[in-house]
């Protein structure tokens, strides 16, 4: 257990100019850095599923993309326009040219395989992203209005995965185990999750966008996610080996749920393998 501890210590301390290397030799699996600040600071919002903000307790069981419109608008281009600020906490440090462009790539990995087009904000915007590091890699669910932050803080959470994961979120999509078929393809282990921390494996009613369940959706968490013991807290059936949350990269799926959701032309569908496989060359 003190293993356990000291280790998860190591992540907080780690020092941000090495925000991806150094960070990976600790971590194992690919989306574990969501998890770098589990401790609510005031004035941010509350966060479950290691992740997901909200404002109210209200809100823990409510799926935002049902409950209200949480859709960015489509113009007559047929694009969906997303107008995001990077807060200065990029540009202010040695590395900061680094960190942005890691930042960057994942935004304008978007229209390579969609109709989503992340663009600076301008001074009428009435809703944009705001791209700051804060405590912890998370993201409200869907549009709110506004300024809406996406933290993705400079020790722990550049990686373009993680930049990608945080976005979608911010464009209504929840993570893979929250499915409401997940129960027909993962196990969940309820006696390795940590106490108080049950609730972070809810199911939703989510929008499935007609595709399978994908253990190599970027939106999936790792198979120790909220362990108290280092044992899986999630495990695939009816293969228990199948890899969970080592993802680099949105997968076909989750392009596949991105254009339907925001009814992008087909022609993104037809060829988003041959786009995927073409923007999976590139490296960080």
């Amino acid at each position: 257990m003190f293993v356990f501890a000291w280790m998860f210590v190591a992540l907080l301390i780690v020092p941000s100019s090495w925000a991806e290397e150094v960070f990976q030799e600790y971590c194992n699996n690919s989306l574990c850095h969501c998890f770098v600040a589990p401790v609510r600071r005031e004035g941010q919002p509350i966060l479950i599923e290691g992740d997901i903000a909200i404002d109210n307790d209200a809100e823990r069981n409510a799926d935002p993309c049902t409950s209200y419109g949480c859709m960015w608008g489509k113009w007559s281009d047929g694009k969906v326009y997303v107008p995001y600020y990077i807060a200065n906490h990029f540009c202010k440090y040695q590395h900061s040219d680094r960190e942005k462009s890691i930042i960057t790539r994942g935004l304008e990995s978007f229209s390579s395989f969609s109709c989503i087009r992340f663009r600076p904000t301008i001074s009428n915007d009435r809703d944009w992203l705001s791209i700051e590091s804060q405590d912890g890699c998370w993201s409200y669910v869907g549009r709110r209005g506004g300024k809406q932050v996406v933290s993705l803080a400079r020790s722990g959470c550049l990686y373009h995965n993680t930049v990608q994961h945080e976005l979608l979120h911010a464009l209504g999509f929840n993570h893979e185990q929250t499915r409401s078929d997940r129960d027909n393809h993962i196990r969940v282990l309820l006696e390795n999750v940590i106490s108080g921390m049950e609730h972070n494996f809810r199911k939703i009613a989510t929008l499935n966008q007609g595709t399978p369940y994908d253990y190599g959706s970027v939106m999936q968490y790792f198979r120790t996610a909220f362990s108290k013991n280092g044992q899986p807290t999630m495990i695939p059936i009816p293969d228990p080996n199948v890899s969970l949350g080592n993802a680099q990269q949105m997968s076909s799926n989750d392009i596949k749920r991105l254009n339907t959701l925001y009814q992008c032309c087909e022609c993104y569908s037809h060829n988003q393998d041959t786009l995927h496989q073409a923007y999976s060359t590139g490296s960080d």
